[in-house]
C-alpha cells in the first residue's frame, strides 16, 4: 500500500503542475509509466483511493442529472455598464464602511459549478442552477485535472468556480472535429452538462476557482484570504487579482482587463469587483437575487477584429456625412459583419483608421457595429483615408461645421431619401409599408420629393413598378390616407426639424398648436429642458424659411389633421399641461405621465409658460424651483392621487 500512495501522490503532484500551474516538470511517458502501474496495483487489490487519478478518466454515460440544493444559496451579481454605475456602487459600499478595500478579477464566460467537500474529500459537483438548487455534475466534473480531489481543510467546503475551455484548446478541437464548436462558452456548458462523461474529457475543460461559497469552519475574514486558501489547496485560480482602495484604482484595474482580456486565452466578458472584508459584506448583506457587495462590470458588447478595406460616406436627412467601412466579414453577436460606422473624419484620425488597417469593432444592441480603433502595427501597409472636399452624390462644396461635414444641397438625392423615410417611421407619420426601398424607387420613377408629394400618390402611381400589385398598392394608400391623422407630438417629430427628437417634439407639443410654436423666440426656446442653443435656433431656422412654410401650406391642403387628443374636455386634467418632478412612491414617472394623458391632459418634461399644473414628488428640485418663481400651481402626491380618483 506504501507503493500505491507513492504513485498516487506523485501523479497528483505532476499533475497539479500540469494542469494548475501550467509548468510540467515530467513527460508524458513518464506519468503514463507510474499511472498504468498504478492501475495494476488497483486491479490486484480491488482497492481505490478516494484520490486515486484513476478516477478521473470518464465513466458511461449517465442516464440523467440528479437535483442538488447547495448548502449556501450561489447569488448571481448586480452588472453595471457605465463608469456612472461603478462609481454608485463605490459610494453605497462606503456608506457602510469608508475605508472597505476592493477586489478585482476577470469575470470568466463558461458554466459556474460548485464543488463539495467533506472531511478534506472531494464529493461532489454541481452546476449554479438558481442558485438555491443546481444539477449534480459530478461524474463530467471527475474528468477535469484542475482541482484536487483531496485537500489539507477538513470541514465541509463549497467553492465556486467557472467552466472553460481554453480558445487555443477549442480551435484545436475545432481543426480535428468535423462538427465545430460555435463558441467557447457553449463549448464548455455542452461538455459539463453533457449524459456522456467522456465527451467532457474530450473536450479539454478546465475549472478556474474564485470564490469560497461555504466554510463550516473558521471562515475566511476577506477576499485575499479566499484567493490564498484556494491556490493552497490546489485549485487552479487565475493570476491577475487587483486589491484597490480607491474607486480610480477600481477604475484602473477595470481598463487593464479590458485591454489585456484579448490576449488572453479564456473568453471573458467583464471584470467581478467585490468588497475584499468578510464584515463589510455581512452589514451590506443581499438583495432578493445580488449581494450588495459585489459588482460584475461588463464591458459594452462583443468585439472582433477585422481589417478595414474601403471607406464610404453616407449622407443623413440633415445632410451630414457618416463614414462607413467596408470590412472584412467577420462573425460578431451571432451575425456575420461586413461593415462599420465611425462618427466623422475626426473619429477616423482619432482612431488612426487606415485602409487596409487591423480595426477592432463593437456591436451594441444589435445596431451596424463601430470601430473602436485600429492597431498601430498594421500602420506600414496601410493608406490614408481622403477628407472629401464635395459630396460624393451631387458634388456640392461639403462645409465642416464643428467636428462634422455637411453637404449643404437640401435636394441630395439620399439626403431627401433618408427625410421622406424618416418622416413614415413608426413614431412619426407611421406610413405602414413605406420602406426605404419603396422610396427609393418613387424618388427615381415618380419624381417623390416633398411629404406631400405622398398625399399625391395615386393607384395609378404605382403602375409599371416591379412587385406593386393591387393588394400592396391598396395597402399603401390605406397607410397614406391613415397618416393624415396625427398628433403634434409626432407630426413635428416626423419632419425632421433640426435636432428634434422625441423627447423635444413633446416638449413643444405642451404649447398647442403648430402656430403657437412657430411663434417661441429664441429665449422661450432655450428656456425648455430638453432643447439647447443649437435645436432652438434650427426651430427657428425651419419656422423662418419660406420653402418650409409652403410645404406645411401644402400638408395642410392635402388633408393633414394635427389631433391635439390630450386637449379633451373630459378628464380629470383636460386642458392642463403637466409636468412632474421629484420621485412619486405610488407610480414611476412613466406610468403618472400616462395617467395624465388618459385623463385629457398633457404630459410635458420641462416646466415653461405653457405650463399649467406640476406634480411635485420627493426630492423635487430646479422644476419645482421655476414653478414657483412662474406662480404656476403646485401639488403633491396625495393631491395627485385625489385628482385620479
Amino acid at each position: 500500500m506504501d507503493r500505491q500512495r507513492y504513485l498516487i501522490d506523485t501523479l497528483n503532484r505532476w499533475a497539479y503542475e500540469y494542469y494548475v500551474l501550467d509548468a510540467p516538470t515530467h513527460s508524458d511517458r513518464e506519468y503514463d509509466k507510474l499511472y498504468d502501474e498504478l492501475k495494476e496495483i488497483e486491479r490486484e487489490t480491488g482497492v481505490v483511493e478516494p484520490d486515486s487519478p484513476t478516477r478521473r478518466v470518464g465513466g458511461e454515460p449517465v442516464k440523467g442529472f440528479e437535483r442538488h440544493t447547495h448548502i449556501a444559496r450561489l447569488y448571481s451579481l448586480d452588472k453595471a455598464v457605465t463608469e456612472d454605475e461603478l462609481a454608485a456602487f463605490i459610494t453605497r459600499v462606503r456608506k457602510t464602511d469608508e475605508n472597505a478595500d476592493f477586489t478585482v478579477e476577470y469575470k470568466y464566460d463558461g458554466l459556474t459549478v460548485c464543488l463539495t467537500y467533506e472531511n478534506g474529500a472531494f464529493v461532489r459537483a454541481s452546476t449554479r442552477g438558481n442558485g438555491i438548487e443546481g444539477e449534480d455534475v459530478t461524474a463530467q466534473v471527475l474528468t477535469i485535472r484542475s482541482f484536487p480531489l483531496k485537500i489539507g481543510y477538513k470541514g465541509t467546503l463549497e467553492v465556486r468556480g467557472e467552466a472553460v475551455i481554453r480558445l487555443s484548446v477549442l480551435e484545436k478541437y475545432n481543426r480535428e472535429h468535423e462538427d465545430a464548436l460555435k463558441n467557447a462558452r457553449n463549448a464548455a456548458a455542452g461538455a459539463v452538462r453533457n449524459l456522456d462523461p467522456k465527451m467532457t474529457a474530450e473536450r479539454g475543460v478546465e475549472i478556474l476557482f474564485y470564490d469560497i461559497n461555504y466554510m463550516s469552519e473558521a471562515p475566511l475574514a476577506s477576499q485575499v484570504g479566499a484567493m490564498e486558501f484556494l491556490k493552497r489547496e490546489g485549485f487552479k485560480t487565475y493570476p491577475f487579482f487587483k486589491v484597490c482602495k480607491t474607486l480610480e484604482e477600481v477604475q484602473d484595474a477595470v481598463d487593464e482587463i479590458e485591454v489585456e482580456r484579448r490576449k488572453i486565452d479564456y473568453l471573458t466578458d467583464g471584470a467581478v469587483i467585490k468588497v475584499n472584508e468578510a464584515a463589510v459584506r455581512e452589514e451590506m448583506g443581499y438583495t432578493d437575487k445580488f449581494p450588495r457587495w459585489a459588482m460584475a462590470y461588463k464591458f459594452e458588447a462583443e468585439e472582433a477584429e477585422t481589417v478595414v478595406r474601403e471607406i464610404l460616406w453616407q449622407i443623413g436627412r440633415t445632410g451630414k456625412l457618416t463614414p462607413l467601412a467596408k470590412v472584412d466579414p467577420v462573425e460578431l453577436a451571432g451575425a456575420t459583419v461586413r461593415r462599420a460606422t465611425l462618427n466623422n473624419f475626426g473619429d477616423i484620425t482619432r482612431k488612426h483608421v487606415r485602409v487596409g488597417a487591423k480595426v477592432l469593432i463593437r456591436r451594441s444592441n444589435e445596431v451596424i457595429p463601430e470601430i473602436l480603433g485600429a492597431f498601430d502595427d498594421t500602420m506600414s501597409e496601410t493608406l490614408p483615408v481622403e477628407k472629401p472636399s464635395v459630396c460624393p452624390y451631387c458634388g456640392s462644396a461639403i462645409e465642416e461645421i464643428g467636428a462634422n461635414l455637411f453637404c449643404p444641397n437640401r435636394a441630395c438625392p439620399p439626403r431627401v431619401v433618408q427625410k421622406l423615410t424618416h418622416y413614415c417611421t413608426k413614431n412619426a407619420a407611421d406610413i405602414e409599408g413605406m420602406s426605404e426601398a419603396t422610396i427609393q424607387l418613387l424618388y427615381n420613377k415618380r419624381n417623390l420629393r416633398r411629404f406631400s408629394d405622398f398625399y399625391a400618390l395615386t393607384e395609378e402611381s404605382f403602375f409599371g413598378l416591379e412587385g406593386f400589385k393591387e393588394k400592396k398598392i391598396g395597402n399603401l394608400l390605406s397607410a397614406i390616407e391613415k397618416s393624415k391623422h396625427i398628433t403634434l407630438e409626432r407630426f413635428l417629430y416626423a419632419l425632421g426639424i433640426g435636432q428634434i427628437g422625441r423627447v423635444a417634439a413633446r416638449d413643444l407639443a405642451a404649447f398647442g398648436s403648430l402656430d403657437r410654436i412657430a411663434a417661441l423666440t429664441y429665449d422661450e426656446l432655450v428656456a425648455l429642458e430638453n432643447i439647447g442653443e443649437v435645436t432652438a435656433r434650427g426651430i427657428l431656422a425651419y419656422f423662418a424659411d419660406e420653402e418650409n412654410r409652403e410645404e406645411l401650406a401644402r400638408l395642410m391642403a392635402a388633408g393633414i389633421e394635427i389631433q391635439n387628443v390630450q386637449r379633451t374636455a373630459e378628464g380629470a386634467f383636460a386642458g392642463q399641461t403637466v409636468v412632474l418632478t421629484g420621485s412619486l412612491t405610488t407610480y414611476s414617472r412613466t406610468e403618472a405621465q400616462k395617467l395624465i394623458e388618459a385623463r385629457g391632459g398633457i404630459a410635458a418634461s420641462s416646466v415653461t409658460n405653457a405650463t399649467t399644473l406640476v406634480i411635485a414628488g420627493e426630492k423635487a428640485g430646479s422644476k419645482l424651483a421655476k414653478a414657483q418663481k412662474l406662480g404656476i400651481p403646485i401639488l403633491g402626491e396625495e393631491e395627485f392621487l385625489k385628482m385620479l380618483e
